[in-house]
């Protein structure tokens, strides 16, 4: 891991997180994909928020990981997963931060949905 780009060069963009205590939820159609007390919430600037689940407490076997890639200045490369549910296949669905920059470690191992986008998925309760 390394410093972040994004954060030397725009020291006013905030990327915030926090661990969530209670229960969040992720399901796809209706089909329950993650469930998990150990959740991040991110908060960045100009974004929604995001809530990244620990892999253990996501039906992994749901994803298939895709040729995707974005590079974020501020957390890393995304790399990205389909997922499928109910005979439906979400393309880029999912993405995780394999290697992190050191200001966004808690990331790493962690998995975040596109519900702004995608309305088969549901995060709840959205705190």
């Amino acid at each position: 891991m390394s410093k972040s780009p994004g954060h030397r060069e725009h020291p006013e963009h905030r990327v915030r997180e926090r661990l969530l205590s209670n229960a969040v939820r992720v399901a796809v159609n209706g089909d329950v994909i993650a469930e998990s007390t150990d959740v991040v919430k991110v908060e960045e600037d100009g974004n929604p928020p995001r809530y990244y689940f620990p892999r253990e407490d996501v039906r992994m076997e749901r994803l298939e990981p895709s040729t995707t890639t974005t590079e974020c200045p501020f957390k890393g490369q995304a790399h990205y997963f389909d997922v499928s549910s109910n005979g439906r296949r979400l393309k880029d669905a999912v993405w995780t931060y394999e290697e992190p920059y050191d200001e966004h470690a808690d990331l790493k191992d962690r998995v975040a949905f596109w519900d702004d986008k995608l309305p088969e998925i549901e995060i709840s309760p959205r705190l």
